[in-house]
């Protein structure tokens, strides 16, 4: 970091100068999310090939979804990870190639598909799950535990607010 001129163009010895118009608070959330976006999908690469090595790091976030959601349309889980039709077709394509979904006919549609996760996407998912959770709980031991229940509830907060 030895640099005199922080990004906004402010001169060392103190704050940024703020940018006409602009809220302090949203800056550091924007810069904040930025970074842990970045760190998030570099390690959904890492959670995906932990996986299957030929697994897409996008199709990561599919088996979450099945895991904690159950059987679904694909249309359902294009609407929840917010890709289209095709995106989806192709993506849960390659994971019944891999093994870890499969598609039974919805009860209720006949014509329509449900998507699961098959007993060994469901074995693999949850290896890579908990091992993931382990580096959580190490990562943040030094945090109390209501400091990380309010992180949770704070980013489902946020998630719930970018859904429709």
């Amino acid at each position: 970091m030895g640099s005199d001129v922080h990004e906004s163009g402010g001169a060392s010895g103190g704050e940024p100068r703020p940018e006409s118009g602009v809220d302090h608070e949203f800056l550091a959330l924007e810069r904040e999310l930025t970074v842990f976006l970045r760190r998030a999908r570099a390690s959904s690469g890492e959670m995906a090939r932990a996986v299957h090595p030929d697994l897409e790091p996008a199709a990561y976030g599919l088996l979450v979804r099945l895991e904690e959601g159950g059987p679904q349309r694909a249309t359902e889980l294009a609407a929840y990870i917010g890709v289209g039709k095709a995106t989806m077709s192709r993506q849960l394509r390659a994971l019944e190639e891999l093994g870890l979904v499969a598609r039974d006919p919805d009860p209720v549609d006949g014509r329509a598909s449900l998507m699961r996760l098959t007993d060994e996407g469901r074995a693999r998912f949850r290896t890579v799950r908990d091992a993931r959770r382990a580096k959580y709980v190490q990562r943040l031991a030094g945090w109390d535990r209501h400091e990380v229940a309010e992180l949770a509830r704070l980013l489902g907060q946020l998630n719930d607010s970018q859904e429709g």
